[in-house]
């Protein structure tokens, strides 16, 4: 599913126009983005948590020329699933 099929199932689901239930989405896709930004820590019981993941910069090697390269320190959003979700996925 992506964002559009997601506004979809709302608007539809709770009986809404596709311009509500996209403002709906909207906030709560700013809202955590905005959490993480500020290095904060989302968690929705059941489902997972995101957090921001700090990289530290590191030598690599291009895999084309073999040569080393620096690779920047960096933050990343991730994912961690909970153990219900997991659990449904997994007993399908």
């Amino acid at each position: 599913m992506n964002k559009c099929g997601l506004i979809s199932a709302l608007s539809k689901k709770e009986n809404l126009t596709e311009k509500e239930a996209s403002e709906i989405v909207g906030m709560i896709l700013k809202g955590f983005s905005n959490e993480l930004l500020k290095g904060g820590k989302i968690e929705i019981r059941g489902f997972g948590s995101f957090v921001v993941r700090n990289y530290e910069a590191y030598t690599g090697i291009n895999p084309k020329t073999g040569k080393k390269i620096s690779v920047a320190a960096k933050r990343s959003p991730f994912f961690k699933v909970g153990k219900e979700l997991k659990a449904k996925v997994d007993n399908k």
